[in-house]
């Protein structure tokens, strides 16, 4: 039997831990992820979000272990992605509740993904409900990370149930913050807002400032991935902020593919530059890192520059993809330039200053070109180019 784990005098974690997922849509999970659940044990007992549908049995055998599932009056949904929402008709089926609770967006988007009546009432920022014993507040966070998401907050116990905020891709045997490794888990959360919540930075930065006015000052936070934050949950909070404001940094990463070697010895010499400069600098080859990776080293970094070679009158397939993904994330203040090698058409290298200008970044030079194997004359400019952006780097964060 799957057993629940208490966090609270009246509060139980009934959730899975996925080890072996290492792909979530796009996004490398190389230490897998949890799906977290959360038992509110009152009057009315109360289940906090669900699991990925393939966890339902894990989540139930949790549950057992605590209460018989059919008592539970009430299920709140604090966000419809099916990591959180899969189990939920299954869930209902079985439990029949008298409430099922979900934000306005909440309600359609669950509604489109499951086209059946699971009976849902909608709640809305300031609602409160009575679970027996203690109230359960709501905060809408819409485009945290989609239009549904909503935070849940039992105010006795003042915990703050965040759905996907403050959450990360960390699969845990170990259900709290003072138990992990700071050093494992602060590369996870980098990589979960990096990759998640940076397209949203400007919402997180009003989303606290109307936390903060509203008095919230939990004591614990429990997110929906990873573990739960009950030693220091400021902890994340600060983090959050940090990373939402973008502050310039003199870092750049160097990114690029290679066929026959002649664009990685380009970018060799761009790195050098920058390096020479004063720049903290990361070269990163598709041919070694993933994408995801690749977006969370540009988190904290303002430059990016941008090297492909040329295949069949296009950019290498490898560097389309990651310029797609990152363009997504919306970066702000970015410096960058392009560079690559030919044969016998070097337009497509062009290209790539016209995809960096698609992100809004600021082209600090044109793109550099090296028709075959880069000579002498070329190594020199791609060292120059890398002191340049050094160089603006160090103006711009003065």
């Amino acid at each position: 039997m799957m057993e629940a784990v208490k966090i609270s005098e009246h509060v139980y974690w009934v959730g899975a831990i996925d080890w072996n997922i290492r792909d979530f849509h796009g996004y490398s999970t190389k230490r897998g992820t949890t799906y977290n659940a959360y038992l509110v044990m009152g009057e009315k007992p109360t289940l906090i979000d669900t699991v990925k549908k393939e966890f339902y049995g894990e989540m139930m055998e949790r549950i057992q272990s605590v209460i018989d599932p059919k008592k539970i009056k009430i299920i709140i949904s604090n966000h419809s992605e099916m990591d959180h929402s899969g189990a939920l008709p299954q869930t209902v089926n079985l439990i029949q509740p008298e409430e099922v609770y979900v934000s306005d967006m909440g309600f359609k988007d669950i509604t489109a993904q499951f086209h059946c009546d699971l009976k849902l009432k909608t709640v809305k920022t300031g609602d409160r409900i009575d679970v027996g014993g203690d109230t359960i507040s709501f905060v809408e966070a819409r485009m945290l990370h989609w239009p549904d998401s909503m935070f849940s907050y039992l105010e006795k116990e003042n915990i703050l149930f965040t759905n996907d905020v403050f959450g990360m891709h960390y699969a845990t045997g170990k259900l709290f913050d003072d138990e992990n490794e700071e050093r494992l888990w602060m590369y996870e959360a980098e990589k979960y807002y990096a990759n998640i919540v940076l397209p949203y930075s400007d919402i997180v930065l009003r989303f606290l400032a109307q936390v903060q006015k509203m008095g919230l000052s939990p004591r614990m936070i429990a997110p929906d991935h990873g573990f739960v934050w009950r030693k220091d949950p400021s902890k994340i909070v600060n983090l959050y902020a940090k990373w939402a404001a973008q502050t310039p940094k003199n870092k750049a990463i160097v990114v690029y593919d290679t066929m026959w070697g002649s664009t990685e010895k380009m970018a060799n010499y761009i790195t050098e530059g920058l390096r020479e400069g004063g720049t903290e600098v990361k070269q990163l080859s598709m041919h070694s890192n993933h994408r995801s990776d690749v977006a969370t080293e540009l988190l904290d970094a303002s430059a990016l520059l941008i090297g492909s070679p040329v295949l069949n009158s296009q950019i290498f397939p490898a560097m389309a993809d990651v310029l797609c993904y990152l363009k997504g994330l919306r970066k702000k203040g970015l410096v960058g330039a392009a560079f690559g090698s030919y044969g016998w058409n070097g337009a497509p290298v062009d290209e790539l200053t016209k995809m960096l200008e698609s992100m809004n970044v600021e082209i600090a030079a044109p793109a550099i070109k090296s028709p075959f194997v880069p000579d002498e004359k070329i190594k020199l400019a791609c060292k120059e180019l890398g002191l340049a952006v050094s160089k603006k780097l160090a103006e711009k964060i003065k």
